[in-house]
């Protein structure tokens, strides 16, 4: 079964997200504030987390930066109506969406699913096995490698954890080495079609992709910047 926890400092949102998400058959874990999930969403991780950003004792954003030292489980944000600087800091931190209160329970629900849909790779043969039908072959450029079936990421042979949206952008990026990405196409390739984000938001994600790759590799530079254009992986 699917496990979704939700985050959220009002008890009535997570009264009602628990009766909608329970009749779609998913689990549903609560927290009321950020202190109170930080030490489970660490030890047992949900296959998704929805985070409030504004909630006492600890707020969502700090909460996602904490896990995000030890995980790459997706994240829904949400957030204030009218306020942008949430999103740019959330996907700053590493977030892969954002729902905007108040909220349609059906868009969230879509969203849910969406994010989901990306996150999930196809399930890898063991070692000796045969390759399943479907499986995604592994990518290898230079230095890096990437395993879509296993959402798994190298460079030089040392792990790199990416979160969902990060290793989709890089994929789309490492799939043609030396053509350009716009941030349009970058935007097609790691978002649903439902979901509407702005250049700051991919130029959050290339910023943390390279901060990840640096700290395995302080001289990594794989991923260039053209202004005005967009961004493309060089070739080795």
């Amino acid at each position: 079964m699917t496990t979704i926890a939700l985050v959220d400092d009002d008890e009535n949102i997570r009264a009602s997200l628990v009766i909608l998400f329970q009749s779609e058959g998913y689990e549903v874990r609560t927290y009321p504030d950020g202190a109170t999930a930080l030490p489970a969403l660490i030890a047992d991780p949900p296959d998704i987390a929805i985070l409030d950003i504004k909630m006492p004792r600890m707020d969502g954003v700090e909460l996602l930066r904490r896990v995000r030292e030890s995980s790459d489980v997706p994240v829904i944000f949400l957030t204030s109506k009218d306020d942008e600087i949430d999103e740019v800091i959330g996907f700053s931190v590493g977030a892969d969406d954002f729902i905007r209160k108040p909220f349609s329970t059906r868009l969230l629900s879509e969203r849910v699913k969406a994010v989901l849909r990306r996150s999930r790779p196809l399930d890898s043969p063991e070692e000796g096995d045969q390759p399943l039908d479907g499986d995604k072959k592994i990518v290898t450029r230079g230095s890096l490698t990437m395993d879509p079936n296993r959402h798994a990421s190298f460079w030089k042979g040392k792990p790199v954890r990416l979160t969902v949206t990060e290793f989709l952008l890089l994929q789309a990026l490492a799939h043609r080495p030396g053509f350009v990405k716009s941030r349009d196409q970058l935007m097609d390739a790691a978002y649903d079609d439902s979901v509407y984000v702005d250049d700051r938001t991919i130029d959050s994600h290339v910023k943390r992709v390279r901060k990840k790759f640096r700290e395995v590799d302080g001289e990594f530079d794989a991923i260039e910047t053209l202004y005005g254009v967009g961004y493309r992986y060089k070739e080795a």
